[in-house]
């Protein structure tokens, strides 16, 4: 079978054999990754390693892989957003499944199992803060997996209709999407003390998620009707910005992931809780334990 080089526009390889954002070499990369927004907590959560083996920073990416316990671990920053999770999710694959010297696809599949832990605003009295949450199911409102084939294969299309159906979707040119999480993984990191949900990762902070400052909302009920949604007794739990991408991008690719959050904002009852890091250590330390 004729093997297909990939050109030097669409695999970027820095002078130094690393992967163009991450920065990161092929042998820098374990098969369980942690996922974080924040560059400062990758600092933070390498604490917990035994022996770390590479620190790299390049803009918003910052990576420590080490050893925790006997299980290698590699620790990422994405930022913010659905964009940057279609930068790294690509990046890490390209890591672990082409041959950067020759360009081409390996042979051998290498599966990675990614948890990413992030911070949430919930939108039901059953999650208020302080709650744990999994991504169950990630609603995308952000359209990146819709650029990528046979997204169907992957998605939920009938709770997809039922969720146009009742919110009464009226945004055009965005079509929400769901993906479920990996079933496996979601068993091996909920266990009994973090909640199974329904997460939206919306495009945006502010008029995605229903916040208006000085512009005007185009629903302004969206909000209400995501909280009254009600599919076979499952309701949406919390909204963030990265869920969906990385549920998409990886069952796409045939890796395992899962998102989850600390709930540090009610949407319901106006609540924020801005002194959010004892809750979330505690959440760091059951992912690190568990993945």
């Amino acid at each position: 079978m004729k093997t297909t080089m990939i050109l030097p526009s669409e695999l970027i390889i820095n002078d130094d054999g690393s992967i163009f954002h991450l920065h990161l070499r092929p042998e820098q990369l374990a098969d369980r990754i942690i996922l974080v927004g924040d560059p400062a907590r990758v600092t933070m959560i390498g604490e917990y390693l035994d022996e770390k083996e590479c620190d790299v920073r390049s803009r918003e990416f910052h990576t420590i892989t080490g050893r925790y316990h006997g299980k290698r671990i590699t620790i990422v920053s994405h930022g913010i957003g659905g964009d940057n999770i279609d930068i790294v999710l690509n990046e890490l694959d390209a890591l672990a499944n082409i041959d950067l010297a020759t360009r081409t696809v390996k042979p051998d599949f290498r599966q990675l199992t990614m948890v990413r832990i992030g911070t949430s605003g919930g939108l039901q009295p059953s999650v208020p803060v302080g709650t744990y949450v999994a991504a169950g199911r990630a609603i995308g409102f952000d359209g990146v997996i819709y650029f990528y084939d046979q997204t169907e294969q992957i998605r939920d299309t009938t709770f997809e209709k039922e969720l146009l159906r009742q919110l009464d979707w009226t945004i055009d040119g965005l079509r929400p999407y769901v993906v479920p999480a990996d079933p496996s993984l979601l068993e091996q990191i909920t266990l009994d003390d973090i909640q199974r949900g329904i997460t939206i990762a919306a495009n945006g902070f502010y008029g995605a998620q229903g916040r208006s400052l000085r512009l005007p909302l185009t629903d302004p009920e969206l909000n209400r009707k995501i909280e009254a949604f009600d599919f076979e007794g499952q309701r949406i739990t919390n909204f963030e910005m990265e869920s969906s991408a990385l549920a998409g991008l990886s069952a796409l690719m045939g890796h395992r992931a899962l998102t989850v959050c600390c709930i540090i904002a009610g949407r319901v009852d106006k609540n924020m809780n801005t002194d959010y890091k004892t809750s979330l250590i505690q959440l760091i330390e059951k992912v690190i334990e568990r993945i």
